[in-house]
């Protein structure tokens, strides 16, 4: 096939920004050259002083595709993420039905996803109870990695696992050297706040918070901590919210563990205070804390405690929202952000001193490194799949809700003002969006790469 080459004078590689000429060839990047560097007869995207960057990697998405999709659909989150620049997500293994815990639920996923994704999907299994010897299987066919609740998940497919369930599967992980991913807040602590609901306002946002408090949080990722330990697992915690938790990352790290933790872009740009009463839009699990919560989540993420951010987008038909009353302790929890992921995460991290790298390196190469797949997604080298974004840092938008590709617009974001608007995005070197129109889907599953070929 012809060369093509993108270039900017904006190139975010892995040994920092540079001029720089990507050299493409059959949908990976053959060479990183200077940036005069363009070969007679290639196809040539100049970018100017657009930012290149490679495509991010959304770790934590919820399809719910097959069963919920009136929830949200592989077309649509696809086609979200392509307009975001993300150019690879990994799909939750809930809120689909069947859940991804068997190889046919597996399947039925795979089979769903086939011909509709306008950007490449990857897929976690799940841990629940008495699945534990469907989890070599399940593995082998493709998940990249499992996902467990400790608290109850919200929905009846999805059961969350006990101790004593885990340290079943723990061996099997351990022996597969697979990632396990951990929603950590303690049940039993989540039970005993519940009593709050009894009395007070379920329209204020406060009673919301003390419902999840912190401490359910701390307890779960520090029991995750020395499991993982005891039993030599990757564990991954997701949607870090609880800063009095990190200290227990930190130590668990220090210890050895094979511990990794991501926030999510609600915590690190909203705080508690910009909930207003009845704004169910807002409501996720764990919450949204104080505004003070969220500079400790990024210095976690500066000093590497935290080691990525992902959207954790979950979005639901409005009526699920309860927008109508207002009441929390009735409404869905989720927040759909797929689309925003850089936009949010630029305008937050920029406002703080960060820097283009830095947004590469928690978007981008550290969620590739979690899922397995870093050896072609997650950064710009000679090898890799050609996932490219082009963008401009310094363009302002406002958020309209009604101009996301999510299948539901409801988002607690509509009407910011944020930095950072994606013009193109490339997939194994081939455009899926330009400034608004989209190419035919051509997004691929994304195997573990240990999964024999059939």
């Amino acid at each position: 096939m012809p060369l093509k080459c993108i270039r900017s004078r904006r190139v975010v590689t892995p040994d920092g920004v540079q001029e720089a000429s990507i050299h493409i060839r059959d949908g990976r990047i053959e060479h990183v050259a200077p940036y005069e560097e363009v070969p007679d007869g290639a196809e040539l995207d100049e970018a100017g002083d657009a930012v290149v960057m490679a495509g991010l990697v959304d770790s934590h998405v919820h399809i719910n595709e097959p069963g919920r999709t009136d929830w949200e659909g592989f077309e649509t989150a696809t086609r979200a993420a392509a307009a975001g620049g993300v150019t690879t997500l990994v799909d939750m293994p809930l809120n689909s039905v069947p859940a991804t815990t068997t190889t046919k639920g597996f399947q039925a996923k795979l089979d769903a996803a086939h011909g509709k994704c306008h950007v490449d999907v990857g897929f976690w299994g799940g841990v629940v109870p008495g699945n534990t010897d469907a989890l070599a299987a399940l593995y082998e066919a493709g998940v990249l990695g499992f996902k467990c609740f400790l608290s109850p998940s919200g929905v009846d497919e999805f059961q969350n696992v006990s101790p004593a369930d885990l340290e079943e599967a723990m061996p099997v992980l351990s022996e597969l050297d697979a990632v396990l991913l951990c929603h950590a807040e303690l049940p039993s602590v989540l039970e005993d706040a519940a009593q709050v609901w009894q009395h007070g306002n379920p329209r204020h946002y406060g009673l919301y918070l003390a419902s999840r408090p912190r401490s359910a949080e701390d307890q779960a990722i520090a029991l995750m901590a020395e499991l993982s330990q005891r039993f030599d697992t990757r564990v991954h915690i997701v949607h870090v919210s609880s800063a009095t938790a990190l200290p227990f990352i930190e130590r668990a790290k220090a210890r050895g563990a094979r511990l990794t933790a991501e926030s999510c872009t609600h915590y690190l740009y909203f705080g508690s205070d910009d909930v207003a009463e009845g704004a169910t839009e807002f409501k996720c699990a764990p919450p949204i804390r104080p505004r003070g919560n969220a500079d400790e989540l990024w210095k976690a993420l500066r000093d590497g405690c935290l080691d990525l951010v992902a959207t954790d987008h979950s979005p639901s038909p409005p009526e699920l929202k309860c927008l109508d009353t207002g009441r929390f302790d009735e409404a869905w929890g989720g927040i759909a952000s797929l689309q925003l992921l850089l936009p949010v995460l630029w305008t937050a991290a920029r406002a703080r001193g960060h820097k283009l790298e830095d947004v590469a390196q928690w978007a981008s190469s550290a969620p590739a490194r979690l899922a397995g797949i870093s050896e072609r997604k997650g950064s710009l080298r000679p090898g890799s799949d050609a996932d490219i974004v082009i963008w401009d840092p310094d363009a302002e938008f406002t958020v309209d809700a009604q101009s996301l590709q999510h299948r539901h617009k409801l988002t607690p974001y509509d009407g910011r003002r944020l930095q950072g608007v994606v013009h193109k995005t490339y997939l194994r070197g081939e455009v899926v969006y330009d400034d608004g129109n989209f190419a035919h889907p051509t997004g691929k599953p994304l195997l573990n790469p240990q999964t024999p070929t059939p």
